[in-house]
């Protein structure tokens, strides 16, 4: 596979999905560099991981000079920067009519700004080094319309249309794009779900398999459910 030593950024990195995605990327060769807001949570993951200290960045993606730090962290530890993984979400429930305002400014924030920031930090060394990878990851709620959700899932619609516009921007340079769609994993608050979710390592496998294609290999739509999710 085309991962061992490759430096890969992480945000949401501290438990889930991240976390999951650190484990399964690292035990596959990589480098990898990850932030959250639980610092000490980031630090012992690193440690187990046989990463170094400085790798753990206190990160809130809601800021654009944190995704700034972390990746110039990776940068500076390692001399590049391969992959960003844009990981780091927010799940809203409740109808529109409930009007609740600031729990949308936070999913807004943080799964459709907190992406663009991450982009706007990584971009550059991207297009210097004329390589890279951005994987989002979205969800099949940017797909798929519930009720009760629709904000959360207008925020996964449009980290659906920042992927495929990356996608277009940035083949002159190289760079390959991902918008990763899971169902239901088992680290997301998901309430009143019938179906058995799905591991979170299993999502983070398939993220892995994804960086490990040839570099003209661009895979950029994974959609993956619990085999009896129905929508």
């Amino acid at each position: 596979m085309n991962i061992v030593g490759k430096v890969v950024v992480i945000t949401g990195a501290s438990s889930g999905l991240g976390q999951a995605t650190a484990h399964a990327l690292a035990g596959a060769g990589a480098k990898v560099v990850v932030g959250a807001r639980r610092l000490e949570l980031l630090r012992t993951m690193c440690k187990d991981l046989g990463q170094p200290e400085e790798a753990a960045v206190q990160t809130d993606v809601t800021k654009p000079q944190d995704l700034e730090k972390l990746v110039k962290t990776a940068v500076d530890l390692y001399g590049r920067v391969d992959v960003l993984v844009n990981n780091a979400g927010y799940m809203t429930q409740g109808n529109l009519e409930e009007g609740r305002v600031s729990e949308w400014d936070t999913c807004i924030d943080i799964n459709v700004k907190g992406v663009l920031y991450g982009v706007n930090a990584i971009v550059p060394y991207f297009k210097r080094q004329k390589s890279g990878q951005i994987i989002n990851i979205g969800s099949v709620s940017g797909r798929v319309v519930y009720p009760g959700s629709v904000v959360y899932c207008a925020s996964k619609f449009a980290v659906r249309a920042i992927s495929e516009g990356l996608r277009q921007e940035l083949k002159p340079y190289n760079v390959r794009v991902l918008n990763m769609s899971p169902g239901v994993i088992e680290t997301e608050m998901e309430a009143n779900v019938d179906v058995e979710p799905m591991p979170a390592s299993a999502v983070a496998n398939t993220i892995a398999y994804a960086i490990g294609q040839p570099e003209n290999v661009d895979v950029n739509e994974i959609i993956m459910r619990p085999t009896l999710q129905e929508s």
